[in-house]
């Protein structure tokens, strides 16, 4: 458990303040820290704020607008209040605890000291440096919203409220990490979602204990969820705004961290991880074709290699009319280095292009299909059978809709060609077994992974097999235990 530091309370003598905060925020050592003082109604004035994080326009004129007291006001006794109705903005807070006004002015608000007050203004003037929302690269669709969330957790809380007009919206904002005091924000629709999630959440962020979130949403997620040894993701992201919104319909939690696009959709089963917007943009028959297929190439990138290995080592299971599938042709490496081989090439130049500049990625991939691949197999490295299982595996991984289960997945491919060149059929029923177990095992936030199959749910499963109209979704999924179960009145 984090130790509640001691509050640091605001002196009525302003000299002091600013002693305090030139040691602990190095005003004169720091350029980005901004820091005026006026004079007004006879009283001393300090205004600090950061630079980079704050609307230039709106700091001029807040000290105009103040400025100008000295010309309408006479009342000098009355200052605190005078300065408190005449600063020109819609959000203003008080408070009387100094490091509150130093965490406030270092996430781009401004504070304002008053000479012989033991309160400080604090105005949320903060414009946050960023883009603008675009679709993102890993959930784009034929047709639909182009826009997604961005690094400005203000502007993805109000693209999320954009698509929930419900007073029962909530966004219930934390900051986590002792120096980095990163805004989080629990999303959740208040009479839907269970209140056993949100407190479980709630007190799982409150109890980190860190310098801060350096890679924002993924180092919160380990905090959050207890992922051990287990490779597959036990929370979903999306950047996608429609995505999020239709977790929360269904009773499901959010949590947005600054700095980062992607949101946290809490809890989540392996189902969760194989959906995508594209399939609820086409019509029920369509987008049943589309999941199957996608089902199927999710399948072909774990199952798909150990198989066709299986065969090469054992032809005698093959009926007549499969023997095609094995190798044609003879080489001196054996077929398990050469599997293992153009699998971990292949995940190499996968690599090669997330860090190869966007102009020189069509040549690395021409180089990469001419040059590594049909060299490899004329000089004797690789047959073509290899290349195309191979790649046909990697075609399925690349259909997976969750970049993480589709590394995990391909973890698990891995083990199960060396079980399979260890142990034959005994090694492939083996791995399947294990991977079954291990997803079985698995619980995220208290929810089973592999619901709805495990424990089964007949209606949700009917679900996950087919994509259903809206229409016939009246109740909403019971994993997420929500208050309200009915989606339609």
């Amino acid at each position: 458990m984090p130790t509640k530091k001691k509050e640091t309370p605001i002196v009525m003598k302003l000299e002091q303040n600013r002693k305090m905060m030139n040691e602990r925020v190095g005003v004169d050592q720091s350029f980005d820290v901004g820091f005026r003082t006026l004079h007004l109604l006879d009283h001393e004035v300090n205004l600090y704020y950061v630079t980079g994080l704050v609307e230039t326009a709106t700091i001029v004129e807040v000290m105009r607008q103040l400025m100008e007291m000295n010309d309408n006001e006479n009342d000098v006794k009355s200052a605190f209040q005078t300065i408190k109705d005449e600063i020109p903005h819609q959000q203003v807070e008080t408070t009387s605890n100094l490091d509150n006004c130093i965490t406030q002015m270092l996430s781009g608000l401004l504070v304002i000291f008053v000479d012989g007050e033991t309160e400080a203004f604090i105005v949320d003037v903060r414009t946050y440096p960023g883009r603008t929302p675009e679709e993102p690269d890993t959930e784009k669709v034929i047709r639909g919203s182009r826009d997604g969330y961005t690094e400005n957790i203000i502007e993805n809380t109000a693209l999320t409220r954009r698509r929930i007009r419900d007073e029962r919206l909530r966004h219930e904002i934390l900051q986590v990490g002792n120096r980095s005091k990163t805004d989080v924000c629990i999303s959740y629709i208040k009479d839907v979602a269970d209140p056993g999630l949100i407190d479980l959440i709630k007190n799982e962020i409150e109890n980190i204990d860190t310098d801060g979130l350096s890679m924002a949403d993924k180092t919160l997620e380990e905090y959050l969820v207890n992922q051990g040894k287990n490779p597959f993701p036990l929370v979903r992201y999306t950047e996608r705004p429609d995505v999020a919104a239709a977790h929360l319909f269904e009773g499901h939690v959010l949590i947005m961290v600054d700095t980062s696009p992607s949101m946290i959709i809490t809890p989540t089963t392996y189902f969760h991880h194989v959906q995508h917007a594209e399939e609820f943009r086409q019509s029920p028959p369509v987008g049943t074709f589309v999941r199957w297929v996608r089902f199927f190439g999710i399948f072909s990138s774990v199952f798909l290699l150990p198989l066709w290995m299986l065969f090469v080592m054992q032809p005698d299971l093959l009926p007549e009319p499969l023997a095609f599938i094995g190798p044609n042709e003879e080489s001196s490496i054996p077929i398990i280095y050469q599997i293992l081989l153009a699998d971990l090439g292949l995940e190499m130049l996968r690599i090669a292009a997330i860090h190869t500049p966007t102009p020189l990625s069509t040549a690395m991939g021409l180089i990469a299909a001419v040059l590594i691949g049909q060299i490899a197999i004329d000089v004797g490295m690789f047959v073509p059978e290899v290349i195309l299982y191979v790649a046909l595996a990697a075609i399925g991984s690349y259909s997976t809709p969750s970049y993480e289960l589709s590394v995990a997945n391909k973890m698990a491919r891995i083990v199960f060609v060396i079980l399979v060149a260890i142990f034959g059929i005994k090694g492939l029923m083996v791995g399947f077994l294990g991977y079954v177990l291990l997803l079985a095992k698995t619980n995220s936030l208290n929810t089973p992974y592999l619901w709805p199959f495990l424990p089964f749910n007949a209606k949700a499963a009917l679900q996950i097999i087919f994509r259903l109209s809206m229409p016939s979704l009246k109740v909403r999924p019971s994993v997420v235990h929500p208050q309200n179960n009915h989606r339609q009145k």
